[in-house]
C-alpha cells in the first residue's frame, strides 16, 4: 500500500503567506457618529460583540445602500474585529449586499408556498416592470417566511401579499413616483388574528 502524503500543517504548522490583517483604529476610519452609536447599541445587546455582526452590517447597508468596503472598515473598527471577518459574514447572507445595488430592493419569494401560487410568474412580472432601471434591484428569494400571504414580496423591507403578477407594474410605478406602494396589500395594514378588526 502506497504511503499517503503527510500534510505539513500537522507536523510543522502553517505559515501565513502575508501579514495578518489588523483591526482598524476607530480614529483612523472616520466612522459617522450615528453609525458608531448604532453599532455600540447593537453590541450592548449581546454577551459577545461578534454576535452583533449581522445587525451592524445591516446598519452599514442602511446608511450606504450596500456594505461598502469603507462601511465594513468603519463597523470593524467599532466592533474591534478585522474587516475580513465582517466581509465573510456579509458575503454569506443574501440580504446583505457587498456590491452596489439599486436604491429600491424587491425580493420575491420563490419557495414552495409562493411558487405553487405563482411566485415565479410574480418574479418575472417584477423583472419586466423594472426593466434595465439600475435604481431597482429585483431578485428571487428562497423564503421570506410569510407563507400565509403567498405569493408575496418584500419591497424596500416591507412585506406585501398576496400579490398577483399584474400588481408588479403598479408597485414598480409607485416606487418610481415615491408613492405609497400597494397600501391595501401591505402586511402591516392587515388586521391581527383575533384583533378588533378581524
Amino acid at each position: 500500500m502506497p504511503e499517503l502524503p503527510i500534510d505539513i500543517a500537522l507536523t510543522e504548522g502553517r505559515v501565513p503567506d502575508r501579514t495578518p490583517e489588523e483591526v482598524p483604529e476607530l480614529h483612523e476610519v472616520g466612522c459617522p457618529e450615528e453609525l458608531r452609536k448604532r453599532i455600540e447599541e447593537l453590541m450592548s445587546r449581546y454577551p459577545d460583540r461578534k454576535s452583533a455582526s449581522i445587525p451592524a452590517l445591516w446598519a452599514v447597508q442602511r446608511l450606504y445602500g450596500w456594505c461598502t468596503p469603507e462601511g465594513i472598515r468603519q463597523a470593524a473598527a467599532v466592533m474591534r474585529v478585522t474587516p475580513a471577518y465582517l466581509e465573510s459574514v456579509a458575503s454569506f447572507y443574501d440580504l446583505l449586499h457587498t456590491d452596489p445595488v439599486g436604491t429600491h430592493k424587491v425580493a420575491v419569494c420563490t419557495n414552495i408556498s409562493c411558487w405553487m401560487r405563482g411566485g415565479d410568474e410574480l418574479l418575472d412580472a417584477f423583472r419586466a416592470a423594472a426593466g434595465d432601471d439600475e435604481d431597482l434591484f429585483v431578485t428571487g428569494f428562497e423564503c421570506l417566511g410569510a407563507c400565509d400571504i403567498a405569493p408575496m414580496a418584500s419591497i424596500d423591507e416591507r412585506y406585501f401579499g398576496p400579490l398577483e403578477a399584474a400588481e408588479a407594474k403598479t408597485a414598480i410605478d409607485q416606487l418610481r413616483e415615491g408613492a405609497d406602494v400597494l397600501p391595501e396589500k401591505a402586511l402591516e395594514k392587515r388586521p391581527l388574528p383575533g384583533g378588533p378588526d378581524a
